[in-house]
């Protein structure tokens, strides 16, 4: 679960210079973004383009897919070796540290990303979560991974890739997964996490044969999870529905 400690300061940091129904006015917008104007939304940033958006994607999807990620971490049963929990593509830095909080005692973390907004919201949600983490600005698809990589962790970022990168990252991931990334990168994990919806996902079933291949499973979630307060209001003045959380995930 998150802490309370953390909610508390994520709400203060974000509802600090706006109110509540301006947050929830965003998320509205921000949903219909993803949703309606999918594309155009994710050219440039756009969906993240004002403080409410921002403050939106924070406060209610970025719990939200803490929650998520935690939970299919869980059910896996993922025993993480010591190292790093690398993050490509880490937005407010949740799936990374729901990961690395997972493990006795907790990983580091290293973020990757390209927008300015999500690589500060990465190292306050590390920090605040109590996480040792390093942010750096880079594309998910061409990135470098570290050395003494534990696991690998790309959630809800795959399917923004482009073709090119996208292809890129798979063929980065199955090296690191044969032990082929570096000379401490043999018995890494990968985890992958994305939304249920196949329409924004064409390549998943190439990708899920490729995971199958070399003894990785994948799996489809319906999870109900207790929301904190501030999630379930938004979600309420917004007219969304997060009783269950859904999603599907690769993991090798």
């Amino acid at each position: 679960m998150l802490s309370d400690a953390f909610l508390q300061q994520l709400e203060q940091r974000h509802l600090a210079n706006l109110t509540f129904s301006e947050v929830s006015r965003a998320l509205r917008a921000l949903s219909s973004a993803y949703v309606e104007r999918r594309e155009s939304a994710l050219a440039d940033h756009k969906a993240l383009d004002g403080a409410g958006k921002r403050a939106a994607f924070a406060l209610y999807y970025g719990p939200l897919h803490f929650l998520l990620v935690q939970h299919v971490v869980r059910k896996l049963g993922i025993a993480l070796q010591p190292g790093v929990v690398v993050d490509l593509g880490c937005g407010t830095g949740v799936a990374g540290a729901a990961v690395a909080a997972s493990a006795t005692p907790p990983l580091d973390v290293v973020g990757f990303d390209t927008h300015p907004w999500t690589l500060d919201e990465a190292r306050f949600t590390y920090r605040a979560l109590g996480l040792h983490a390093d942010v750096r600005r880079a594309r998910a698809g061409p990135v470098r991974l570290p050395k003494h990589t534990s696991i690998v962790v790309a959630a809800f970022v795959v399917n923004e890739l482009t073709d090119k990168d996208r292809e890129a990252l798979l063929a980065s991931l199955l090296r690191l997964t044969a032990g082929d990334g570096g000379s401490d990168s043999a018995g890494s994990r990968v985890l992958i996490v994305e939304p249920i919806s196949h329409r924004i996902s064409p390549w998943w079933d190439q990708w899920a044969a490729e995971f199958i291949e070399r003894g990785g499973r994948a799996d489809q979630w319906k999870a109900r999870v207790d929301l904190p307060p501030l999630v379930w209001r938004l979600a309420r003045a917004s007219g969304l529905r997060p009783d269950v959380l859904t999603a599907r995930s690769l993991f090798v």
